[in-house]
């Protein structure tokens, strides 16, 4: 193994797969080679280089983890699968859904695993909703209203929603049952400082069952709040993710509604609707470190030739939303409709669940 980017999250990186018995870490590069030998310390055994090329030439390292600039993503990871070795890279996978696009052709056509680190679906408590949506105990989803707000720290080349808003796609991408897509998105958003860019916006999602997905997401509030309401026609769930002794709280409480063929002639013209008010359970979570998920997901991925849970095609669906959002964005918010977004082969990005293509280059602009 040999991790790419010895910055803020390369530490991260190295720690979790020198701690992992699936993984042997040979080397560090960074272009600083004294930051990484710093990250390394005095007495570890792992290389510390500032020359990609040697690192992808060494027949040992069959797997690469990209810790570095967004705008390097797409050179670092081409050149590394290149070389034939499996490719993790940190979010967002590319600058942009052409390059994601060329990265995940590059990949499946070598065989070589691509994975997106999307580090948040691999918290316990985010696994455990996807279980819950995926096996019905929640119902159909109904709605998920999610907010990701604090004070700063307001960034020099992106809005808010470039900064916080991939969390809560991702998320959403991957709690998703099989078969439940977006098809269209709208963005509303401010710059009241005067940063050149939004700090406060907001993103809706129409889901092809007609549920609706709302995510709200602020650089200028005061408190730090990360919250999610999902909806399903069972149960609601509420996630406090600063709330470490009740992460998850499951109500039966919800409305419910007669059908057509349950109500009498004279019934038909007003549907009847009751309140149904049960229990709260708050779910027990094994506290894990998401990032030591991520790396025996990422392990059992190439074991096994399988696309792991955030490959290189669910980072593809998160940036095509996000281009998709900043031009409805440009345009004042309208809808910008999700059509389904195609690889090189003409293949569906996953059958069924295909996110979309959005071609507006990411704009940063304001509303």
């Amino acid at each position: 193994m040999a991790v790419i980017g010895a910055g803020y999250w390369g530490p991260n990186l190295v720690r979790n797969f020198q701690t992992s018995a699936e993984f042997r870490l040979r080397w560090l590069c960074d272009l600083d080679v004294r930051r990484a030998r710093r990250v390394l310390g005095d007495y570890s055994t792992v290389q510390a280089t500032d020359d990609l090329a040697t690192v992808l030439a060494d027949d040992d390292v069959h797997a690469v983890a990209i810790a570095t600039p967004a705008g390097t993503h797409l050179d670092v990871a081409m050149a590394a699968l290149r070389a034939g070795k499996h490719v993790l890279v940190e979010k967002p996978l590319a600058a942009g859904v052409e390059q994601g696009r060329a990265l995940v052709a590059e990949a499946e056509g070598r065989g070589l695993s691509l994975m997106c680190d999307h580090t948040y679906c691999y918290t316990p408590a985010v696994l455990r909703i996807r279980e819950l949506l995926h096996g019905g105990e929640l119902g159909e989803l109904q709605y998920l209203d999610s907010v990701r707000i604090n004070l700063g720290l307001v960034q020099r080349d992106i809005d808010v929603m470039w900064d916080l808003a991939p969390h809560d796609l991702s998320i959403l991408d991957f709690i998703l049952p099989s078969g439940v897509a977006p098809v269209s998105v709208a963005a509303h958003g401010a710059d009241r400082i005067g940063a050149g860019r939004a700090c406060v916006a907001y993103l809706t999602l129409h889901l092809n069952t007609g549920a609706i997905a709302h995510i709200h997401v602020n650089w200028l509030s005061p408190v730090k709040i990360r919250t999610a309401i999902i909806g399903g026609s069972k149960r609601t769930l509420v996630w406090d993710d600063l709330n470490p002794s009740q992460r998850l709280s499951i109500f039966d409480r919800g409305v419910d509604v007669a059908s057509a063929e349950e109500l009498g002639d004279e019934q038909r013209r007003d549907m009847l609707v009751s309140y149904r008010s049960g229990d709260m359970v708050a779910p027990a979570l094994t506290e894990r470190e998401a990032l030591r998920t991520m790396v025996e997901e990422f392990a059992r991925s190439i074991r096994t030739g399988a696309p792991a849970l955030t490959d290189g095609r669910s980072g593809l669906r998160v940036m095509a939303i996000l281009e998709a959002a900043s031009r409805s964005l440009a345009n004042g918010g309208t809808v910008v409709e999700l059509s389904e977004w195609t690889d090189v082969n003409g293949q569906l990005i996953e059958p069924g669940r295909a996110m979309a293509q959005a071609g507006a280059e990411r704009s940063g602009a304001t509303a």
